[in-house]
């Protein structure tokens, strides 16, 4: 559509009180490069006019910034735009509406406005103080000399927005910028979802260089790492043509420059330019391979695809998984020029050797990658550690983690290979030179073997060994045989198995007398050793409350750990709410029940009992349901009692389930009761939408639920949350409730968590004055510092490294 040319009725370059700038009239700039006006976008409309600035030299009509972008004048309405005696530029019509205005706070009587030959609109002092400038408040375009600003002290964003077609300037969907608190990478977002994010920004200063027509030309030349805010600017070489950078209504950010041969504008540089670079279009665990002719998704070594046929069909959304689970002991796997995937934790202040002690000390980190940076930051930190906790952060990846090792066969590799040989050559020489105290002792062993067996026959010899220094006396507990229950289980068959879990099988068992039980049997495999056993054995049986599940009995033989607990026939919230068709019809008043049940139970936990408990694995698998739906938190295997004035602790051993997991522990070993609170709050999100944690089919474009929940408060649709199937009949007062309290138990820092008995408190009487939450732990990851920047949106060539990312 073509654009109309105003009324080229030229004046100064600089508008004064009193000399207002109507339509017809334009402002030039001193050199003649720009000038400002009103202008028609369409001749479809001439009747809709705008206020903005344009190249004055170039024949083609080219707008560089829009004032009115939210409010187009009416010719017919006599639009006017003056300086105020307050030093004040206001578009208004001749009914009185306001359109515009640049509302300074810092103006001096006897300002006036001027266009710089730059393109950037002033309001000036007499002293020549600047109070309010365009390049502050940029549009769609950056122009060379222009800046925007991230500041990560008040949040404040410059995003360079879109026009919504190429005949309406109104703000369109797409835009480009960082995230205030990660200032790493560049984003160009389509409305709140991410569409496509640059690599992981690795310095302090980029540098992008073309040549046109002999002629070098510098785009987006800087990026300054300061304590609070980081700054995009793009500058021109002198005696180059016009060049400018456009945030298009088509989802690309355009670099160009003006061709006075061609009288056109050549596009530089656009991106992003081809379908698989969209953010997260491969899928978890999935990478765009730029190295074929076509760019198509690949799963990483040692991954396949989740749904094979739809990824022969090229729809690739649902990613890949592991062909194999992950060991803690799997080794790392180089993965050379990659574009490292989205979600990763900065750790400031670690070299190469300590960010890979970082990663390989927590069996869930999955990958990382590390930058030797040229220069220093502003606060003194030059290194770059970054890494990736569990599989379900590996998103937008293209052509490093934890993997498998595989090689073309799709077998292990020989990669750990000194690691594993030279354990064995020390093996075999331990063993040779002890096997002859070993046969001295075989007999005397075997005896011992013998007799155990005989005592674990018996019943519950071994179950009472287990409960050291008679903590059994102090509550009742039954001691099953091993026997009586592969009777009634039929040698464990299937159809007596009602669950399954991280740590074994689940069975009902009817025991004599018609009593049904559930026998959880712990796999000999599994990771919970005989002191978790121990630990819930002891626990549960000493806690008693109507929301956490009681337990029976157990039983210990040989390699044997059996747990008895209580029947509950509705099985885990997980599988009600996730897994079948009953969550159509747990209505909200039964959602809300079990949330408040389970918050009823925390608390207990924190502070009603005789010991305070910390769960540290609270999910919705580990939350039962009786007949009546009301909630018992189970699994208690990774509990810990906390003495009556300790905070918090601290362990090399962190164990959970990432989604959960509180970050603070997830990254640093550290708990508290404040980690339950943050899992709690994850399972508010779930209950309340339907969704769970890592699902990303019904979140399309967002990582996680959190992500979507936040992503909704910010902009006013909370309420959107709440599962499709029952927002009909849904108490949307106590849903955004909910969702209130949910945000603020996932808030980052863990003093700005409630505490259970707040929570409690809210939820049962409906509290509506909650404080605001701050961002979830998903954006602010705990100390990951201030200094964290982002990359450079336009691909530019940089003077710095990112290594390999290494995986296993």
């Amino acid at each position: 559509m073509a654009l109309l040319f105003p009324a080229m009725c030229a004046s100064d370059d600089r508008l004064v009180p009193g000399k207002p700038l109507l339509p017809g009239t334009t402002v030039i700039s001193d050199g003649g490069d720009f000038a400002f006006g009103f202008f028609s976008p369409s001749n479809s409309t001439p009747e809709k006019l705008y206020l903005g600035i344009w190249y004055n030299n170039i024949p083609r009509f080219t707008m560089v910034w829009v004032a009115n972008r939210e409010a187009a004048a009416i010719a017919s309405s006599a639009p006017s735009l003056v300086l105020t005696n307050m030093s004040d530029l206001v578009l208004s019509d001749a009914n009185g509406r306001v359109l515009w205005a640049t509302n300074t706070t810092t103006a001096a009587a006897g300002s006036v406005a001027v266009l710089m030959n730059t393109g950037n609109l002033i309001l000036r002092s007499p002293s020549g103080n600047i109070s309010w400038q365009s390049f502050d408040h940029p549009t769609d375009t950056i122009l060379p000399g222009m800046y925007t600003r991230w500041s990560h002290k008040t949040h404040q964003e410059k995003l360079l927005v879109s026009w919504k077609g190429p005949d309406d300037p109104s703000p369109g969907a797409f835009s480009v910028g960082s995230k205030t608190d990660t200032f790493i990478q560049g984003f160009i977002w389509n409305g709140s979802l991410p569409e496509w994010r640059a690599p992981v920004w690795t310095g302090t200063t980029v540098i992008s260089q073309f040549f046109q027509a002999n002629t070098s030309i510098f785009v987006y030349t800087a990026y300054i790492d300061t304590v609070d805010e980081m700054s995009m600017v793009s500058t021109v070489s002198d005696g180059a043509p016009p060049l400018r950078s456009v945030m298009s209504y088509s989802g690309r950010v355009e670099a160009s420059v003006w061709n006075r041969n061609s009288s056109e504008w050549s596009i530089l540089l656009a991106s992003p330019d081809v379908q698989c670079s969209r953010y997260g279009y491969c899928g978890l665990s999935g990478y765009c391979d730029y190295t074929d002719a076509t760019p198509t998704c690949k799963c990483l070594d040692g991954f396949e695809p989740v749904d094979k046929e739809g990824w022969s069909n090229a729809t690739f959304s649902r990613g890949c998984r592991r062909k194999e689970a992950l060991r803690c002991s799997d080794g790392f796997l180089a993965l050379p020029d990659m574009k490292v995937p989205d979600n990763f934790v900065r750790i400031g202040r670690k070299d190469l050797k300590e960010c890979v002690a970082e990663c390989s000390a927590n069996c869930s980190c999955v990958a990382y990658a590390y930058a030797n940076l040229n220069g220093s930051t502003a606060d003194g930190d030059a290194t770059r550690c970054l890494v990736w906790i569990g599989d379900h952060q590996l998103v937008d990846t293209q052509k490093m983690m934890r993997v498998l090792p595989y090689n073309a066969a799709g077998h292990r590799t020989k990669a750990n290979a000194v690691k594993i040989t030279l354990p064995i050559l020390a093996s075999v020489t331990v063993i040779t030179s002890t096997i002859l105290i070993w046969i001295c002792k075989f007999r005397g062993r075997k005896r011992n073997v013998e007799n155990h067996e005989k005592l674990t026959r018996r019943g519950f010899t071994t179950s009472e060994d287990l409960l050291e220094e008679n903590t059994a006396r102090d509550f009742e507990l039954q001691f099953l045989k091993f026997q009586d229950i592969l009777a009634a289980t039929n040698n464990f068959s299937n159809t007596f198995m009602v669950g399954q879990g991280g740590f074994g099988k689940v069975y009902k068992v009817t025991l004599q007398g018609g009593q049904d039980v559930a026998v959880k049997r712990l796999s000999r495999d599994s990771d919970q050793g005989m002191q978790e056993f121990r630990n819930e054995v002891v626990l549960i049986a000493k806690l008693q409350h109507r929301n956490l599940v009681r337990l029976i009995g157990c039983c210990v033989e040989g390699d044997e750990k059996l747990l008895i607990y209580e029947y509950l026939p509705n099985k885990s919230l997980e599988t009600v709410i996730f897994r079948c068709a009953i969550n159509s019809t747990l209505d909200w008043t039964i959602r809300f029940n079990i949330i408040k049940g389970v918050a009823r139970g925390l608390l207990y936990l924190h502070h009603d009992s005789r010991l305070t408990i910390v769960h540290r694995d609270l999910k919705a698998s580990n939350v039962l349901l009786d007949a009546e739906m009301r909630p018992k938190i189970a699994d208690f295997g990774m509990a810990r009692i906390f003495g009556d004035n300790q905070e918090n602790e601290n362990t090399r051993r962190v164990v959970g389930t990432y989604g959960y997991m509180a970050p603070e522990y997830a990254m640093e070993g550290i708990f508290s009761v404040k980690s339950d609170v943050y899992s709690f709050g994850v399972l508010l999100l779930e209950v309340v939408s339907g969704i769970k944690i890592s699902s990303v089919d019904c979140i399309l474009n967002y990582p996680n639920l959190i992500v979507y929940a936040w992503s909704l408060w910010k902009e006013g649709k909370a309420r959107n949350l709440v599962d499709k199937r029952i927002v009909e009949n849904c108490l949307l007062d106590e849903a955004s409730l909910c969702i209130h309290m949910g945000l603020l138990c996932v808030q980052e820092n863990p003093d700005d968590r409630p505490l259970m008995s707040s929570v409690v408190f809210n939820l049962e009487n409906g509290c509506t004055t909650l404080p605001e939450p701050n961002h979830p732990a998903y954006f602010v990851q705990r100390n990951t510092g201030i200094e964290q920047m982002r990359e450079d949106v336009m691909n530019s060539k940089n003077s710095v490294t990112l290594t390999v990312i290494e995986g296993r």
